[in-house]
C-alpha cells in the first residue's frame, strides 16, 4: 500500500503508472475526481468489484457506478447510444453527470444486482482521466465507508480504508464535494434521480421534458 502525491511533478508519472498496474492487477485504488475521491477497480473483474462492495460494507444490492475516459467509451458499453445519451453527454461530460443506461448484454461484467442498468460518469479531473485512458472503464464509488463522511482527500481515504487499497492518489482537497446529478435514461422517459451539481433547469436546457425527483 502506498500513497503518491499527484501535485509533486516527480511524483505524478510514477504514481499514474502505479494506480494502473493496481487497477490491472485487480486492486483497489483510491483516485481524485472532481466531486469526492473515490474507491475504483477494474469494472470487468468481478473479484475486484466484490473486494471494492466489501471494502465499503456495502452488498450487491448497491451497485457502484462507472467511471469512463471518454465519451466514446459509451459506444463499448451499449448496443447503441441513445440520442438523449448522447446529447447529454455532449453537453456536460467530462462533469458532474451520471447517466442511468442499459448496458449491452454481451459485456464480461458483473457489478451487483443492477437489472441492466448502469450508471456512468466522466469525471472532470485530469488526474482521474489520465488513469482511465489507461485501463478503461472502472467501478468507483465514493472513498469511504457506508455510513461515514466522504473522503475529500486521499489521507481522509485512507484513514478510512487503510491496507484494503493498494494505491492512493493525493492531489489535494476536493474543489467541489457537491455530488453529480444523476439521470435516468433507460426508459422512454428522462427523469432526474438526484439533483446535484447540476439543476433540473441546467438538464431541461438539453432534454426539455425531462422530470424531476418528483414529478408524476
Amino acid at each position: 500500500m502506498r500513497l503518491y502525491d499527484c501535485r509533486k511533478a516527480s511524483e505524478r508519472d510514477a504514481a499514474i503508472s502505479a494506480a494502473v498496474s493496481a487497477v490491472r492487477a485487480g486492486d483497489l485504488v483510491v483516485l481524485p475526481t472532481d466531486t469526492v475521491y473515490g474507491l475504483g477497480a477494474d469494472a470487468f473483474k468481478s473479484w475486484s468489484i466484490e473486494a471494492l462492495l466489501r471494502t465499503k460494507n456495502r452488498g450487491r444490492d448497491m451497485a457502484p457506478p462507472v467511471l469512463v475516459g471518454s465519451r466514446k467509451a459509451l459506444d463499448g458499453l451499449t448496443m447503441s447510444v441513445p440520442n438523449n445519451v448522447k446529447d447529454l453527454a455532449a453537453a456536460f461530460w467530462p462533469g458532474p453527470l451520471t447517466i442511468v443506461m442499459h448496458y449491452s448484454p454481451t459485456l464480461q461484467w458483473d457489478l451487483g444486482d443492477t437489472d441492466g442498468t448502469v450508471a456512468v460518469r466522466m469525471p472532470l479531473h485530469p488526474v482521474a482521466l489520465e488513469v482511465l485512458t489507461e485501463t478503461g472503464p472502472m467501478a468507483v464509488s465514493s472513498a469511504n465507508k457506508t455510513g461515514e463522511p466522504p473522503a475529500a482527500t486521499a489521507m481522509e481515504a485512507k484513514q478510512q480504508l487503510g491496507y484494503s487499497v493498494s494505491v492512493y492518489l493525493e492531489a489535494g482537497p476536493s474543489a467541489d464535494t457537491v455530488p453529480s446529478t444523476i439521470v435516468d435514461c433507460a426508459s422512454s422517459t428522462v427523469r432526474v434521480l438526484r439533483q446535484g451539481a447540476l439543476s433540473l433547469d441546467r438538464i431541461r436546457e438539453v432534454i426539455p421534458d425531462a422530470l424531476g425527483p418528483d414529478d408524476e
